[in-house]
């Protein structure tokens, strides 16, 4: 076993840098009146950057993080973080977490306390979990690859190896969204003897061949998802495609990254308008120092280019499967479209919340986890 402890320490020389590039920031004309139309709201981005560089607090949002359990493993050669929290619980089910893109292991701590203490968020001791919320690699604190290939296919190993061989559980649940949904999958198809069962989140765009027997709903869906790929996954196109070239901007200009990462949660969240309703201003930029500080911003694009070309095994996994369908992530999926992919035994659709719902809606999370984990395996329609 490799594992060791972590303490996330990021050097003053390094946030003062940042301080002095936002600082410096040479800004773009945007014209009046747009909104969000264009992209990211000027307005709105030159509040954030004066905001992150002359009053945000990092030493706090750094000691609130490391009041969790951080740790480090080795996985053949490459470093992977994660939380690792314990259940109250005396028999607490195994959960491994995984984010996506432009999310991070932030993204699950507001949820982490809800699965470890079930008793002290409306549910029962015995639905306690020992809960895994990792950083994919390339992101964050885990290593980021040195050779060609980091796929979601190939990065679902080092993840089976983190809970079995350095962590020492036999079988575990997963839950994942957008690129940790992809690394779930791949893992369920790859090592289904040893997942719990998997609980999924979100909507994919990609359609890939669509088939001939559509349902109304799943007609009214694939059109949508056209309508939304020329509209809204050019960066995902760029990602997939020319990566090496977008990382150079991004990782050396505070604002750019921050433009970048901003727009999705703006397009992509369930906020009104009011985007820091849903998400504090201190966990927006908590999270985007995370990528600054490790650098991760070109690996973790980098993922798109290698899964594209390696997209893995196919098939339905063959494991116990919930989706948690939310109104406002990216546009709705309707089940019959899901089932095509996975067997289906518990479909949730949520009144609120939106592509990050660990974020978003994370007491609705915690309680569909306990639900699915638990003895009940019945459907919902709607919860809040």
């Amino acid at each position: 076993m490799s594992v060791r402890s972590f303490e996330i320490n990021i050097p003053e020389e390094e946030t003062d840098d940042l301080n002095g590039r936002l600082a410096a920031t040479r800004w773009p004309d945007s014209l009046s009146d747009v909104g969000w139309d264009y992209g990211t709201n000027g307005e709105y981005l030159r509040d954030l950057v004066a905001y992150w560089g002359e009053e945000f607090d990092w030493r706090a949002q750094e000691t609130r993080l490391n009041g969790f359990d951080h740790y480090r493993a080795e996985v053949d050669g490459l470093g992977i973080h994660f939380v690792h929290e314990r259940g109250t619980g005396g028999d607490a089910t195994p959960l491994l977490l995984l984010h996506g893109w432009p999310g991070s292991f932030v993204q699950m701590l507001d949820l982490l306390p809800m699965l470890t203490d079930p008793s002290a968020h409306g549910g029962e001791p015995e639905e306690s979990f020992d809960v895994v919320a990792a950083s994919l690699i390339g992101f964050g604190f885990s290593d980021r690859p040195r050779e060609p290939g980091m796929s979601v296919a190939e990065m679902s190993e080092y993840f089976h190896r983190l809970m079995t061989e350095e962590l020492g559980y036999e079988r575990y649940a997963a839950r994942g969204s957008d690129l940790g949904e992809g690394v779930i999958q791949q893992l369920a198809l790859a090592h289904p003897d040893a997942l719990i069962g998997i609980h999924l989140s979100g909507t994919n765009p990609y359609l890939g061949e669509v088939p001939d027997d559509l349902s109304e709903a799943e007609a009214e869906f694939v059109e949508t998802a056209r309508e939304w790929d020329i509209r809204e996954m050019a960066y995902a196109k760029e990602q997939s495609t020319k990566p090496q070239t977008l990382a150079y901007a991004l990782n050396d200009s505070p604002a750019g990254l921050a433009g970048w990462i901003l727009e999705k949660f703006w397009s992509w969240s369930d906020h009104d308008g009011d985007l820091e309703a849903v998400y504090a201003k201190d966990d927006l930029l908590t999270n985007l120092t995370v990528y600054w500080a490790t650098e991760t911003i070109g690996s973790s694009v980098r993922l798109y280019y290698e899964s594209a070309r390696d997209p893995g095994k196919w098939g339905k996994p063959e494991v116990p499967t919930a989706m948690l369908m939310s109104p406002r992530d990216m546009f709705p999926t309707p089940r019959e479209w899901a089932e095509r992919s996975y067997r289906i035994d518990r479909w949730t659709e949520t009144t609120r919340g939106g592509h990050f719902l660990e974020w978003e809606v994370p007491k609705t999370v915690a309680e569909d986890l306990r639900a699915f984990f638990g003895e009940g395996r019945e459907d919902e329609t709607a919860i809040e």
